[in-house]
């Protein structure tokens, strides 16, 4: 493809040298250039993309893109902020960016927005695949990965070819492949986007973080219908403040064309301001008063719940007033997209809880061992709620630490919900990162009370923690591990090492039955 027809929406402001060279790939990784690429030195947070034009070169590049001006950077707690005419962006002389002299036989292109800019070269190098696709995206705090992974099952079962990029997995059709960020970045997306193209997908389902719009990841990418979850205390590392949170949540809705629709929660407070300068339709849905689409639930055990939708009853197998919400989104996307009623009620029923999603082990002492994601002061307090709900003559015990190097201000707020709602507790590790484990432990428990941390043990080793819960607990007792649901690793320091949860939680039991 040519050059030209790569860079014609990506906000050019300078061009020396031939736009009609040929380009055989589009890449924002140095390491991932190979003769014939056009390489975009993409301005990240506290990593400027062109110090590794050099690089880019030597590796053959045909062509290299470059922001003519640093850009302000979201994660240093101050809202970004970029001019709104070209004119504000001076031009970096081409023989000075980065001290790096460009060859004649290398186009160089000068933008204003790197970070607009690889997204929409990679969009339109991969020939506009999103176009092609009833592309669905989820944003909110919690539920985005039940929801996506929910529709693309739901749509498999109704016979279509579907794509799924989401925190646990992406996927092509039934192919799989890891995935390292909720949002990917744009050239990995929208490769992701054609491959479902060719394998003749005509869905793809896909998770929306805060910090993916923010970073530009999803410019370019025509979604169909955008849903919108819920919207509490997350990220704030990253933005700073809530109201910037919430700013970046709102520009996927911003972003949408009038062909697209928005489907939003009523019932959170964010849900219409989501919506107040979106060209989309809007569709709303409720568990708790009219909207377009409603829900209640009628009961609900262990095994499941009895949701009466739209004046329909329907028994699923999944438990939680957070997942009537889910259910009821899932429901209304599918309505939008066109399947009858009566189908999509029928497929609802059929659903599965996704995986480390109120996923539930049962062991020797009628122990039931709970698996869950939630890492957020609300989520936390919607499983344990869920867990009492269903079980209300049980032992509740909580097994729960935080994220290192992340959003401090939310470690004492779990501690809280924690000691309010569960019988026993256990501080431990999640992912430490570089910080102390005993560090981020003193954080949670400066939201304990003395009635809660007399009911808390600390114990940093998250192994032996799950291991003390199970082998202390009580008949009949209900644990949840929260916090790392899905994920079989734990990253200390900066390395990643294996930890599956539910290998400890089954090493466990066997012990338990040899007492």
């Amino acid at each position: 493809m040519k050059l030209s027809d790569i860079i014609k929406n990506c906000g050019v402001l300078a061009v020396q040298g031939r736009e009609d060279v040929e380009i055989t790939s589009v890449t924002n990784d140095s390491r991932r250039v190979q003769p014939g690429s056009l390489f975009v030195a993409v301005n990240g947070c506290g990593n400027d993309g062109r110090a590794y034009l050099q690089k880019a070169i030597d590796a053959g590049a045909a062509a290299v893109l470059y922001e003519s001006s640093s850009a302000a950077c979201a994660g240093s707690n101050v809202p970004a902020s970029r001019p709104d005419r070209e004119s504000d962006y001076p031009a970096i002389p081409l023989e000075g960016a980065q001290g790096v002299k460009v060859p004649a036989a290398v186009t160089s292109v000068t933008v204003g927005d790197s970070r607009k800019a690889v997204a929409m070269a990679a969009d339109a190098f991969y020939g506009h695949p999103s176009g092609k696709l009833k592309l669905v995206g989820i944003t909110g705090t919690n539920g985005k990965t039940t929801t996506v992974t929910l529709l693309y099952h739901m749509f498999r079962h109704l016979g279509y070819e579907c794509g799924l990029l989401s925190t646990i997995a992406n996927y092509v059709g039934t192919r799989r492949s890891e995935t390292a960020n909720t949002t990917s970045d744009p050239v990995t997306l929208n490769a992701l986007l054609a491959e479902m193209v060719e394998a003749g997908c005509e869905y793809c389902f896909m998770e929306v973080s805060s910090i993916g719009v923010e970073q530009q990841r999803i410019a370019g990418l025509e979604f169909r219908a955008a849903i919108f979850s819920n919207l509490t205390h997350d990220h704030l590392d990253y933005h700073g403040t809530f109201a910037e949170y919430l700013r970046c949540k709102k520009l996927f809705f911003d972003g949408l064309s009038a062909q697209a629709t928005a489907i939003i929660n009523l019932d959170d407070k964010h849900g219409e301001v989501m919506v107040q300068n979106t060209a989309a339709h809007v569709v709303g849905y409720s568990c708790r008063s009219a909207a377009d689409h409603c829900a209640r639930i009628l009961e609900q055990s262990p095994e499941g719940m009895l949701l009466r939708i739209d004046g329909s009853e329907v028994w699923t197998r999944l438990i939680g007033a957070h997942n009537a919400y889910n259910l009821l989104a899932i429901y209304t996307t599918a309505l939008v997209l066109g399947v009858p009623q009566d189908e999509a009620l029928v497929a609802l029923s059929r659903l599965e809880p996704a995986p480390g999603r109120l996923e539930t082990l049962r062991g020797p002492k009628e122990l039931s061992v709970v698996i869950d994601y939630a890492h957020t002061p609300d989520a936390l307090e919607n499983v344990l709620k869920t867990l009492r709900d269903v079980a209300p003559d049980r032992e509740l015990v909580c097994v729960f630490g935080c994220g290192g190097d992340r959003d401090k201000t939310k470690r004492p707020e779990m501690g809280a919900v924690a000691g309010r709602l569960a019988d026993r507790i256990f501080i431990t590790s999640d992912n430490s990162r570089t910080e102390r484990t005993e560090d981020i432990i003193e954080d949670i428990k400066r939201g304990l009370d003395p009635t809660a941390l007399a009911k808390t043990v600390c114990i940093a080793d998250r192994r032996e923690a799950i291991r003390t819960a199970l082998l202390l607990a009580p008949k009949g007792a209900t644990i949840l591990l929260a916090g790392k649901g899905h994920e079989t690793y734990q990253i200390l320091g900066t390395e990643k090492h294996h930890f599956d949860e539910r290998e400890i939680v089954l090493e466990t039991f066997k012990t338990l039955e040899s007492c």
